[in-house]
């Protein structure tokens, strides 16, 4: 396994802890332990941690669309990882 495959698997999954840290960051658990599960564990674990405690009363908007570009950065770098990971490394050998 490459040094590529490697440093998008640890890209997606950081990038996804953020953003279950975002979601947690409106709830009890808040921003920190909702980030730290889903880097300790996976972000799924993450995720189900932080919707199962109780939302935070009268909560503002504070993250605006920061939320919605991490997800998208972190499911587009899972999907390269994905792919690099089933194709052996072989479709970056081919681009360059």
């Amino acid at each position: 396994m490459g040094i590529s495959v490697l440093l998008f698997g640890l890209l997606s999954g950081s990038l996804l802890a953020v953003l279950v840290g975002i979601i947690g960051s409106r709830r009890r658990i808040g921003f920190g332990w909702a980030f730290l599960l889903s880097l300790i564990f996976t972000p799924l674990v993450g995720l189900i941690v932080a919707l199962l405690t109780d939302p935070l009363p009268d909560c503002e908007r504070r993250w605006g669309c920061i939320g919605t570009v991490v997800a998208v950065l972190g499911i587009l770098c899972l999907i390269v990882f994905l792919m690099l990971l089933l194709t052996g490394g072989a479709m970056l050998m081919a681009a360059l």
